[in-house]
């Protein structure tokens, strides 16, 4: 167990959005919960540790808007409060993500702490009181294991596994699983699997019902009631910049982002209420 582990450490819940499988709307999963999250009064901190940066495009933040960056917090230390962005949702902040990012790996081949970067910089937020208070950070992982998705699980009270409702979806959730027991093992012993969320499903497609129904008979209550469906209106919300809860809210997509919102904060309170029981 690492010496610097305090599993009673104050702050924002921290969750990384993470699949190692790319398509399965992990990006999409984390724009739209953290904006649901913000509409349901939390106050949210979106971490966009994937280099494409897609989300922080999706949430309207274009290149040349991002002055200070999670390279910034990764390799030169600085704090996550100077690096936050303000969304056009009110209650939802980002942390751009930036192309060089993907050069990381070897640039931090010999770093100190180089698998506790991402925590470092919460422990920063942790104790600022005069910070802006989040109560919720997303981290959107990028689609593979790397030196940036240990970073996120190093750094997260749990995992939150986005699952597209097809086949070879399954065999992408049994190796985010040995990778959730390896890091568990070796860098951060309190992570755990928050929640399995369906997406993209299709209810004309009798493989996405074999899917789902293969998913809860093997995970259980660890899947989430709410299932996101194939939606159009959410595909195209990310080339207007916005999340689709902003770009169409009554689509069949945003509101199922904000059931799950509601769910995931139902699920919180049970578990904050059993550990204080």
């Amino acid at each position: 167990m690492p010496s610097d582990f305090d599993s009673r450490r104050p702050g924002p819940r921290v969750l990384s959005v993470a699949n190692q499988k790319g398509g399965v709307g992990k990006t999409t999963t984390a724009i739209n919960l953290g904006t649901a999250l913000a509409a349901v009064g939390e106050r949210v901190l979106l971490v966009d540790m994937d280099p494409q940066g897609n989300a922080s495009t999706g949430l309207g933040v274009p290149l040349s808007a991002r002055k200070l960056t999670m390279y910034d917090v990764i390799v030169d230390g600085r704090s996550l409060n100077d690096a936050a962005v303000e969304t056009s949702v009110p209650g939802l902040f980002i942390v751009p993500s930036d192309p060089d990012l993907s050069g990381i790996e070897i640039q931090m081949a010999q770093a100190e702490r180089r698998n506790y970067r991402l925590r470092d910089a919460l422990d920063g937020l942790r104790s600022n009181p005069g910070g802006p208070g989040f109560t919720y950070v997303l981290i959107d992982c990028p689609p593979s294991l790397n030196l940036l998705t240990v970073n996120a699980m190093s750094a997260a009270d749990a995992v939150l596994v986005p699952l597209q409702c097809e086949f070879f979806a399954l065999e992408g959730l049994t190796q985010l699983m040995r990778t959730v027991d390896l890091v568990r093992t070796s860098l951060n012993p309190r992570l755990e699997i928050q929640g399995v969320v369906l997406t993209m499903y299709d209810r004309r497609n009798s493989l996405s019902s074999q899917v789902a129904q293969d998913v809860r008979t093997h995970f259980g209550d660890k899947v989430y009631d709410t299932v996101i469906p194939r939606n159009v209106r959410v595909s195209e919300a990310p080339s207007f910049g916005k999340p689709a809860l902003i770009y169409d809210l009554k689509c069949a997509g945003s509101q199922a982002y904000l059931k799950l919102a509601k769910e995931l904060v139902g699920r919180e309170r049970r578990r904050r209420a059993a550990a204080a029981a």
